[in-house]
C-alpha cells in the first residue's frame, strides 16, 4: 500500500489538494464519458431579436482532446454556452462558453431586414449513461436564456460515426503526446491545391514560428500541439465577391463576410467540422492561400488568416487571440459593418473590454492607485495599465487596458499585459 506524503508545509498541502482535486476530477470524467467527442450539429434561424434553436445530427469523433478535469467552464466566455446534464437531473457534468458566426451576424444591418439560418457545431465529451443537452444563448441585456435541450442516449444507432478521410496529416509541433493536457490546434488549408500542399507544410511552420514568436505562448511551447490536414481544394485563391472572383474551395471561405472587405469567413460548417475532426483539436485555424489583407476569429469556434500577406505574422496571432482566448478588438474608430455591437448597459464577457459596469473581474487588480480611472489617452500613459476609453469599435462607452496592443494595432508587435494574462490562463485552463 503506498503512503501519503508528509506534509510539512502549507505549500506541500495545497499541492496535495490540488491534486486530489484533479484525480476526483478525472475520476469524474471516467464515470460519465469516453475519450471520444460528440459533436452536436444544429441550426440557429433568426433575426436581430430573434432565434431558433434545431437539431441537425449527431456525430461521435474518435478524439477527445479537451481537458479531463475542467469540464466545468468557469470562465463564463461567450455568448453562447453549452451544458450537459445527467438525464433526467441537475447534475452537471460539462459546460463550455462560445460564439458564432450567427450572433455577429444579429448585430449587422441586414439581420434588421432578413431571416437567415446558419449551421454550427459544439463539441462535448462522448457520453457513457444518458445524457440531457441543453444549448443557452445571452439575450441584449445579457440574460441567459434556454434555446434548446435534448437527450442523448450513448446506444442510439442514429448517431453518425465520423468519417475517416483518407488525407495525410503534418505533425507540425507535438509539445506534449497527452492531448487532454495540451492545447491541441488544427489547421485547415482553404484554397491550396494538391500541387500546392508543400506550400501548406511550409506555412503550417510560419504559424508555429509566429505563435511562439510572441509572449505569452512563447513561454508554453511544451503546452501546445499543432496539426494540419491537408485537404485540397479544386482551385487555388478565395472567393473575393467584391472583385467577382469566385473559387471552387474546400471549406468555401469568402472575402466581404457581412460585407466587410477583408472580413473572411466561411458558412460551410460541416466541412469544416468533418475536416477539423480527422485529428484531436481544441481550437481550428484555417490558413487561406492569399495574399490579400484578412481574416477572421470566433471564439472557439474558428479563426482564418492570409497565409501570403505581409502582415500574416501579426494576423495569425490577433485572430488567435480572439479564437482562443476570447479577447475583444480594442480599436473604436471601425465599426466593421456591425450595428450596436454592445450594450453599454452591461458588462461585455471579454477580459479585455469593460463598460465600467462590473468591473471589478476584468483588470482592476492590475492598475496602479495612482493611475486615474478612466485614463486619458496620453503620452504619459503610453506604457500604463490603464482604463482608456475606445474599444470594442465604440469611440464611447468602452473601455480598454492599455494604449497599445495586438488586439487594436499591429504598431508594437506584441500583447499587453492584460491580454497576456487572459492568454495564460486559458492556456493552464487547458493544460492543467
Amino acid at each position: 500500500m503506498k503512503k501519503l506524503p508528509n506534509l510539512s508545509s502549507k505549500s506541500q498541502l495545497l499541492t496535495f489538494a490540488l491534486l486530489l482535486l484533479c484525480l476526483s476530477a478525472s475520476a469524474q470524467f471516467d464515470r460519465y464519458f469516453e475519450e471520444a467527442s460528440l459533436r452536436v450539429d444544429y441550426t440557429l434561424t433568426g433575426d436581430a431579436r430573434n432565434t431558433t434553436f434545431a437539431l441537425k445530427e449527431l456525430i461521435r469523433e474518435p478524439y477527445w482532446s479537451g481537458s479531463k478535469t475542467n469540464l466545468i467552464d468557469n470562465l463564463v466566455f461567450g455568448n453562447y454556452i453549452v451544458k450537459v446534464f445527467e438525464a433526467g437531473t441537475d447534475n452537471l457534468l460539462f459546460s463550455k462558453g462560445y460564439q458564432n458566426l450567427y450572433g455577429e451576424w444579429q448585430t449587422t444591418l441586414e439581420a434588421k431586414e432578413l431571416v437567415k439560418t446558419f449551421e454550427e457545431s459544439v463539441i462535448v465529451p462522448f457520453p457513457k449513461v444518458k445524457i440531457d443537452i441543453a444549448l443557452y444563448y445571452k439575450n441584449w441585456d445579457n440574460e441567459l436564456i434556454e434555446g434548446y435541450r435534448f437527450s442523448v442516449s450513448p446506444d442510439d444507432y442514429f448517431i453518425r460515426k465520423a468519417d475517416k478521410l483518407d488525407l495525410p496529416v503534418y505533425d507540425a509541433w507535438i509539445g506534449n503526446a497527452d492531448i487532454t493536457k495540451a492545447v491541441d490546434i488544427v489547421i485547415l488549408p482553404e484554397g491550396y491545391t494538391q500541387a500546392e500542399m508543400g506550400k501548406f507544410v511550409k506555412d503550417c511552420d510560419f504559424f508555429v514560428e509566429s505563435l511562439f514568436g510572441y509572449a505569452p505562448y512563447d513561454r508554453y511551447r511544451n503546452s501546445f500541439n499543432v496539426r494540419g490536414v491537408m485537404a485540397p481544394s479544386a482551385e487555388s485563391g478565395c472567393t473575393m465577391p467584391g472583385d467577382h472572383i469566385y473559387k471552387n474551395t474546400v471549406m468555401r471561405f469568402s472575402f466581404w463576410t457581412f460585407d466587410s472587405e477583408r472580413y473572411c469567413m466561411s458558412t460551410d460548417n460541416r466541412d469544416i467540422r468533418d475536416l477539423a475532426g480527422q485529428v484531436p483539436y481544441d481550437q481550428i485555424y484555417i490558413l487561406v492561400n492569399t495574399e490579400k489583407y484578412g481574416g477572421g476569429g470566433i471564439y472557439n469556434f474558428y479563426c482564418s488568416s492570409a497565409a501570403s500577406n505581409g502582415f500574416s505574422s501579426d494576423v495569425i496571432i490577433h485572430e488567435f487571440g480572439h479564437g482562443f482566448a476570447g479577447l475583444a478588438d480594442e480599436y473604436y474608430d471601425d465599426a466593421g459593418g456591425y450595428d450596436e455591437f454592445y450594450n453599454l448597459k452591461v458588462e461585455p464577457w471579454e477580459p479585455n473590454i469593460t463598460t465600467l459596469v462590473d468591473f471589478k473581474d476584468k483588470w482592476e487588480d492590475m492598475i496602479d492607485a495612482k493611475t486615474p480611472v478612466p485614463t486619458p489617452r496620453e503620452k504619459k500613459f503610453e506604457q500604463t495599465i490603464g482604463v482608456f476609453e475606445g474599444g470594442g469599435y465604440e469611440p464611447k462607452g468602452v473601455y480598454s487596458p492599455h494604449m497599445e496592443c495586438m488586439m487594436k494595432s499591429f504598431r508594437q508587435h506584441e500583447f499587453c499585459p492584460v491580454c497576456q494574462r487572459a492568454i495564460e490562463r486559458m492556456i493552464l485552463y487547458y493544460s492543467e
